[in-house]
């Protein structure tokens, strides 16, 4: 019987590693450029593996402090729960306040395309 429970738990850990390999693709890097200065750094589309490793330290890392700070509080709410869900939303979000607050993709970037169609992008 103990043996059940602990399948049982492995497969609630492992779901979202199982439903991004059965389902979504894995993230993708996507190169986008600055309208104004020009600068250029990498975005991502798809499921986040860096946040299932990672969790609220992503946004932290990827300079959104108050992301990070709200992920947190987010997590300790949640009893962690948050954590598996979060790898399924987190590149999305990322990627559109990149493209709200002045970036753009890059239309030479192989994964444009991609980038485009997972973002919701028409024009």
């Amino acid at each position: 019987m103990e043996t059940f429970w602990i399948w049982i738990l492995l497969l609630v850990v492992l779901s979202p590693l199982i439903l991004c390999v059965v389902i979504l693709n894995p993230q993708k890097k996507v190169r986008i450029i600055h309208s104004v200065s020009g600068i250029a750094k990498s975005g991502y589309v798809g499921f986040s593996w860096t946040y299932l490793l990672f969790g609220w330290f992503v946004p932290v890392i990827r300079g959104e402090l108050g992301i990070g700070v709200l992920h947190l509080v987010i997590t300790f709410v949640s009893f962690g729960l948050s954590q598996l869900i979060f790898p399924f939303l987190y590149n999305r979000q990322f990627m559109n306040r990149m493209l709200t607050a002045g970036w753009a993709l890059d239309t030479n970037d192989p994964h444009y395309d991609t980038a485009k169609e997972k973002l919701d992008i028409v024009s």
